[in-house]
This record gives C-alpha cells, sequence and structure tokens, in this order.
C-alpha cells in the first residue's frame, strides 16, 4: 500500500476512528486502526467488536492494499507532524513508513485481512433526520443513561419511530429522560434500544451545520449511522425496555410554573452545602407564590426562594439536586411546567407549550 494525503485531513479521520478503537483487549489486532487503500479511496477503520467507526478520506492511492496499525502510536505521529502531505507506504514483514517533510518513521503494522469485518447492515429503510437534532437529543438525554450494569438493557437508550415522531428515552432508576422530534415512520415503526457508549461516541462526531443530514438503518441486532464520509455501526442491546408511556402520568395536585434559569441556579447554589454532607437531598417548600429550597449539613445550611405560578396544593419534597440540575441544564426553554402528585411520588418536568420533552424525577424521603 502506498498512499499520499493532508495531514489535517489524515488526522481528522483518525480523531473519529479512535473512538471505536480498543484500548484493554485479548486481540491486539482491535488496538489498530485498519488503512483500506482501494478504489482511489481511502478508508480508515476502528472497531471493538460492539462499535465500529469507518471514515473515507481524500487521498491519493499510489498503490492499493491494507495494513492495520497500532491506534495510539499512528495517531500520536500524524498529531506531530506538520501541516502538509503525508506518505504512508507498506513494505516486507508490514513494515509501514510514514513520511511528511523531513520527518519519518518506521513502525510495524499487522496484516489488514486479520482485522475483524464491520457488521454488515443492509442499507434498505432508511430514515433521515439532522445532524444538529439529534446531537441536541443525545446531549438532552444520554446523562440518565443506567450506570449500573444489573440491568444491562438500561445502559442503553431507547430509540423509538411511532406515529410521526422519533422518540428517545433514557432510565436509571431514579429517573427518565424523554426527547421527541417530528419524524417520517413511512418505513415503519422501530423500537431499538443503543448503548450509551456509542451514543456518546457518535454525539462527538456529529455535524454542527444545521443542513447536515444523517441516515439510520436498523437490522435486528445492529443499527447504522451514515454521517456521509463517516458511518458508525454498533451493537443493539436486547431485552425488554421500559414501558415509558405508563409511567409518565397526567395526573397532579400540584403544578408550577417556573423561570427555569432561576430555578437551576438556585439549586446549584443549595447544592453547594448538600454536596458537603453524606448525599443529602435539597428540601423544597411550595407554598403559595413561593418556592423555598434549602439544603442542610454539618457544614452548614442554604436557603433560596423563588418565584413560582401555583396550581393545586401547597406540597414539601425532597430531591437529589444532581437530577433536578442535570435535567434543567439540558432544557433551552426559559421557563418550565413541574407537576406533582405527592411528597413520596415522581415529579414531572414539562414545556409550558407542547410535549417534545419530559423529565420524570424520584424524590427522597423526608426523615420525620
Amino acid at each position: 500500500m502506498n498512499i499520499r494525503c493532508k495531514q489535517d485531513v489524515l488526522l481528522n479521520s483518525i480523531n473519529t476512528v479512535l473512538k471505536a478503537c480498543s484500548t484493554k483487549t485479548t486481540m491486539p489486532i482491535l488496538e489498530c486502526i485498519l488503512l483500506k487503500a482501494y478504489n482511489g479511496e481511502v478508508t480508515l477503520v476502528g472497531y471493538n467488536l460492539e462499535l465500529g467507526i469507518e471514515s473515507t478520506i481524500e487521498a491519493e492511492v499510489l498503490e492499493e492494499g491494507a495494513i492495520a496499525l497500532e491506534a495510539k502510536i499512528f495517531s500520536e505521529i500524524i498529531r506531530k507532524m506538520p501541516n502538509e502531505t503525508v506518505e504512508i507506504s507498506t513494505g516486507a514483514n508490514h513494515m509501514t513508513n510514514i513520511t511528511c517533510e523531513k520527518s519519518k518513521f518506521s513502525i510495524a503494522g499487522q496484516l489488514g485481512d486479520q482485522f475483524p469485518d464491520l457488521p454488515q447492515v443492509e442499507l434498505m429503510n432508511k430514515y433521515t433526520i439532522s445532524q444538529v437534532a439529534f446531537k441536541d437529543m443525545i446531549r438532552q438525554t444520554i446523562f440518565s443513561v443506567a450506570q449500573e450494569e444489573s440491568r444491562p438493557i438500561l445502559t442503553g437508550e431507547m430509540l423509538q419511530i411511532k406515529d410521526g415522531s422519533f422518540n428517545m428515552v433514557t432510565v436509571d432508576g431514579y429517573r427518565i429522560s424523554y426527547r421527541k422530534t417530528t419524524l417520517s415512520n413511512e418505513n415503519g415503526e422501530r423500537e431499538v434500544v443503543v448503548p450509551g457508549r456509542t451514543l456518546n461516541e457518535i454525539s462527538k462526531i456529529l455535524s454542527t451545520d444545521e443542513a447536515d443530514e444523517m441516515s439510520i438503518y436498523f437490522e435486528d441486532k445492529h443499527i447504522l449511522f451514515d454521517l456521509g464520509e463517516s458511518k458508525v455501526v454498533s451493537n443493539l442491546l436486547e431485552g425488554e425496555f421500559l414501558k415509558y408511556e405508563q409511567v409518565f402520568s397526567s395526573d397532579y395536585e400540584t403544578k408550577i410554573k417556573v423561570d427555569r434559569k432561576e430555578f437551576l441556579m438556585s439549586i446549584e447554589r443549595a447544592a453547594l452545602i448538600s454536596r458537603e454532607g453524606k448525599k443529602n437531598p435539597i428540601k423544597i417548600e411550595i407554598d403559595g407564590d413561593n418556592m423555598i429550597i434549602t439544603s442542610r449539613a454539618e457544614l452548614g445550611t442554604a436557603l433560596e426562594e423563588v418565584a413560582i405560578e401555583l396550581e393545586g396544593n401547597n406540597l414539601s419534597i425532597a430531591f437529589n439536586p444532581k437530577y433536578l440540575i442535570e435535567a434543567l441544564k439540558s432544557i433551552d426553554d426559559d421557563e418550565v411546567s413541574i407537576t406533582f402528585i405527592s411528597s413520596l411520588t415522581p415529579c414531572i418536568i414539562h414545556p409550558i407549550e407542547g410535549d417534545h420533552y419530559k423529565y420524570l424525577i424520584l424524590p427522597i424521603r423526608l426523615n420525620a
């Protein structure tokens, strides 16, 4: 194999596929980046048997072939090279020469055909969504993916195409995050669970240009995200996901309308004291047109007062402040509506108008 390409183009592609390379594995080949040069194209591939990313770049192919190079050293070499043309060529015993200006490296490679093939996903039943919209939906839900492996299905995020909308849902046992946007389901309804790590890595390479779209293809065990120059294929998680629709109740005894930013900042300040204690909750007292937020620990106390519009009954309730903070930070609206049934049942954060997001958060039982 012998190719030439621009250093910055190659580095960008390396950074993309590096997200799918293994760092700890019994298969050393999975710690490599595969370079393939065929039909006038150069494609880089990273794959850890769960997540695979490939990125195709503009390059001059002088000799076709494939080589697998240890990802960490290869990426560091290219990162340190001048922003000029890089030439990569393979010789005897898979030794690979990397040259740029007056810099030259020779590193050991492995046979390209030893690198495992990415799962093939049929390009049928395409669903198209804005990359910016998908990136936002990941940001607005990923924080409540379960971290513990006791229920592996909850370490993923449900992607659901139903009734003309695209829904994304995460559950960690203490809260549920739900976001939706419009999306045609003319290719049929879908419901799959994608590993949280996959979505975390995809979000890092999604475009911030409003005009850029992506295509999603589903199979029984895999999902393919086609971003154009990059493609991401991932295993799907198997199991029964929470029937979230049944959990979001429209009933309430107490409903408030509050300035999101003011509420968020008050909780963050109260949490400064709460954080010093042993997972001390913050307490919220809803009384008329005021909401009093307090926290107590050995260090001291904090008290915040926030103006609200109240519909229904007064209420005392306590929460882990982290859960409220993460939900409120993910919302872009100036004001939010929050409904409660009792001090022992979850609250639900809604938009003032519409239903494009919902966040359910379990309270903490207050000591008598």
